[in-house]
């Protein structure tokens, strides 16, 4: 125990001293602590081992030419040692970093979900009662960053996607998604948002501030310039804001009502029923998060099946349905109309 202590307590001392920004997460607490880990270990083992060369050089520094190698016989328990205690740091390092990796990708179930959209070269962030966050311009005529608001002490579970310059375009290549990759220094957190899928990244702020968020993949000739923000404040001041700002992108509705007017609007009501009975397509009552039997095996229902099955129906068909009954909605949804359907499926029970 005293050994964490000490690296906390040197870690708390270097950070305000050093380029590492201060600790915002839990998560990233232990990130800390496993870097100052590999520090400290990594320094003592160079130490010792070029230290020791060194020692060995001049100490045993042949000094006249009648000098004699002396005869020097195995050593077993030397020789297993400084292989088998370098073994168990690595070992340690690895389940160590195990453990935290584990903490960042599972997801908690009660967390606030929003959604995170990265085209070139900029950030949206959509928020389930259908508020919208995109980036603004000062008086001065400056791009500000588009601002991500969330509570301090509650999960928020980003579900992220990439999506087309121009969502009407199917043939021009630079209005194509391309790669990024979210990233929050203070969170110590980092994921790939990768075209044609949905990626997950979850974090709890346990520090109140304006935090930077930094795109970590090259996307192009904008990439220096696609930034954002989160800031974290506290829960009745994030509950006063998202009540404040509740008339978003469409029209007062929440991001399940959007999808109900989608599933209206689209046909979909033809195909997919609400109270279980069977149609020409499955039902969508009580399916998300549900392992379904498909043509292509046992899948679970969730945000990037839900995806294909709407830009490419014919993919993985429910078993018991036929296919190219479905017509493809790819190019005619946009992604924030992709995210409302996905919202209105998960309320559907």
């Amino acid at each position: 125990m005293w050994l964490f202590q000490l690296l906390n307590s040197a870690f708390a001392h270097a950070n305000s001293d050093t380029f590492m920004p201060p600790a915002a997460t839990e998560i990233a607490s232990h990130v800390d602590q496993i870097y100052v880990f590999l520090l400290w270990s990594s320094l003592i083992s160079f130490v010792l081992l070029i230290g020791g060369m060194i020692w060995f050089v001049i100490k045993y520094k042949r000094r006249t030419a009648s000098d004699k190698t002396a005869y020097i016989t195995h050593n077993h328990t030397l020789e297993f040692l400084w292989s088998f205690i370098p073994f168990c740091i690595f070992i340690f390092s690895f389940a160590w970093g195990w453990i935290v990796f584990h903490q960042m990708r599972s997801m908690p179930e009660n967390a606030l979900e929003i959604h995170v959209v990265a085209k070139k070269w900029d950030w949206r962030f959509i928020y389930k009662n259908g508020r919208e966050i995109v980036a603004g311009v000062d008086d001065q005529g400056n791009k500000t960053p588009a601002t991500m608001v969330v509570p301090m002490g509650r999960p928020v579970k980003l579900i992220m996607a990439s999506e087309k310059v121009n969502p009407a375009s199917n043939e021009d290549p630079k209005d194509r998604p391309v790669l990024h990759s979210f990233f929050v220094p203070a969170f110590r957190t980092k994921q790939d948002i990768v075209p044609g899928r949905y990626t997950t990244l979850w974090f709890q702020a346990t520090e109140l501030g304006t935090f930077n968020v930094f795109c970590a993949e090259y996307c192009g000739d904008g990439h220096y310039a696609m930034r954002a923000a989160i800031k974290v404040v506290k829960p009745e001041e994030y509950e006063e804001w998202l009540s404040g700002e509740a008339a978003g992108a469409g029209g007062g509705l929440s991001l399940a009502e959007q999808g109900k007017q989608l599933y209206l609007s689209r046909a979909c009501v033809g195909c997919h029923s609400l109270n279980g009975s069977a149609g020409a397509g499955p039902t969508w009552k009580g399916i998300f998060g549900h392992d379904v039997a498909t043509n292509k095996g046992t899948v679970k229902v969730d945000e990037n099946y839900i995806r294909e099955s709407i830009l490419e129906p014919n993919a993985q068909v429910v078993s018991g349905f036929q296919g190219g009954v479905m017509p493809s909605y790819s190019g005619q949804l946009k992604e924030e109309e992709i995210n409302a359907l996905i919202e209105f499926i998960k309320t559907v029970k």
